[in-house]
């Protein structure tokens, strides 16, 4: 699919779409605490429809009632057959499910498709065999094939690729009901996704090990949790495609975010903080946000702990007042796409200056941009960064294989379009 998007100015208000981070961490806890949950407003993007699938192929019933709720019906871990679970192109349902998976005393065959099939995954055989998992994969990458039952051991482990493995670590070891055993971490990055997993984790009743600073992790003996036969968890709004719309707002238009809490555990809340070094007009407020067309400061800003806000700020920074550097290119390396390199190279193609510089994306910020032919890259957040950017182009911007937004906001071009902006979709 090709997007084409021109200059717009926007104005009125949209609901954020929902979190596949939570989304997807909610599945793996209705799965582990076994009973009924009933998820209000789940999302539908492609990863959380992955995490449904997984799932449902680890024994869990789901359920689309009336009100476009899920009803996840769960007996725990506890299949005695062959399983194979399908990752589509999520790295959070892969890297949270294996180790979940493992928990099943026999053979578990996992896959996935598209850019998750380069991603590496050398983590899990270093790892699962001190758990007493067998493992065997594609010289470190897709397919796995894997034989638990996986038994909670002390171990320690490398954070600094992923917090995602270590969110399937800590799911599997309370599904598992670990006691005094404990996950030692060295060099966890994302630290806000592990608060994420352990609100969620807590949320469901399952047990929550204690966190020393991010380094430790331990599961203690604890009194057996009176769980709800039945249970309702509402997904809240993402923070994360809700980032690019309020670049979008400070660019092109006054707009109001709907559905979005600033009080989230979620990674890319910290766009907020951004906010204000980059004075941007923006209200919070306990549900939503407003924001203004601004006049854009430079900025610096250290994304390691939240790399998906570098497509959102590098289209930002683009149209920001002097030079803004933005710190930890070298996370967004094993992404849908190498996203430093896509970023640098699409927005050359708009006449911005982009360029990396050890750790840091540096950008040189102007008023506006000449427009072009780009290309996502199969890449959810290089074509919402984008078409934001062509808000503000001189002429049309071109996006192909703009399709990619599915992944984690499959009606972003609908919701530009309802607040104004100009922008056409074709199948060619």
């Amino acid at each position: 699919m090709i997007a084409i998007v021109h200059s717009s100015k926007l104005h009125g208000a949209v609901k954020a779409t929902r979190s596949k981070s939570v989304m997807q961490r909610a599945c793996a806890a209705a799965l582990l605490a076994g009973g009924e949950t009933r998820l209000i407003d789940p999302g539908t993007a492609e990863d959380d429809q992955a995490a449904i699938a997984v799932i449902q192929a680890l024994g869990a019933s789901v359920k689309k009632l009336d009100d476009e709720s899920l009803l996840i019906s769960s007996h725990g871990i506890n299949l005695n057959k062959h399983v194979t679970i399908h990752c589509g192109e999520s790295g959070l349902s892969l890297r949270m499910f294996v180790p979940i998976a493992a928990l099943i005393p026999n053979h578990i065959a996992v896959n996935g498709r598209g850019s998750l099939l380069n991603r590496p995954q050398h983590f899990f055989e270093e790892v699962l065999p001190q758990l007493h998992v067998e493992i065997s994969s594609n010289h470190g990458f897709l397919p796995i094939n894997l034989k638990g039952p996986l038994v909670p051991q002390t171990i320690t482990i490398d954070g600094s690729l992923s917090s995602q493995f270590l969110t399937g670590l800590l799911m599997a070891y309370s599904g598992a009901g670990a006691t005094d055993v404990s996950i030692h971490v060295n060099g966890l990055v994302s630290r806000p996704y592990i608060d994420l997993t352990l609100s969620v984790m807590e949320k469901f009743g399952l047990p929550v090990p204690n966190n020393s600073n991010y380094q430790l992790f331990t599961f203690k003996k604890s009194k057996a949790l009176v769980k709800p036969a039945a249970r309702s968890y509402e997904v809240e709004g993402d923070w994360s495609g809700a980032a690019f719309l309020l670049v979008a707002g400070a660019l092109a238009g006054d707009i109001t975010i709907e559905g979005i809490n600033p009080a989230s555990f979620q990674a890319d809340r910290q766009i907020l903080s951004l906010a204000g070094l980059a004075e941007i007009k923006i209200t919070a407020f306990d549900n939503s946000l407003s924001i203004q067309a601004s006049s854009v400061k430079a900025f610096e800003f250290d994304a390691t702990d939240c790399p998906d806000l570098f497509p959102p700020l590098t289209t930002l920074a683009v149209f920001a007042n002097g030079i803004s550097r933005i710190k930890g290119v070298n996370r967004l390396t094993h992404k849908e796409s190498n996203r430093g390199l896509a970023l640098v190279k699409e927005f050359s193609k708009l006449g911005a200056s982009v360029i990396i510089e050890n750790d840091y994306l540096v950008i040189r910020g102007q008023d506006q941009i000449t427009g072009g032919e780009v290309s996502s890259h199969h890449d959810h957040r290089i074509a919402m960064a984008l078409a934001v950017a062509g808000l503000r182009a001189a002429h049309p911007v071109v996006i192909e294989n703009a399709e990619a937004v599915g992944k984690s906001y499959p009606s972003f071009y609908s919701h530009l379009q309802s607040l104004g902006a100009s922008v056409s979709l074709s199948s060619h």
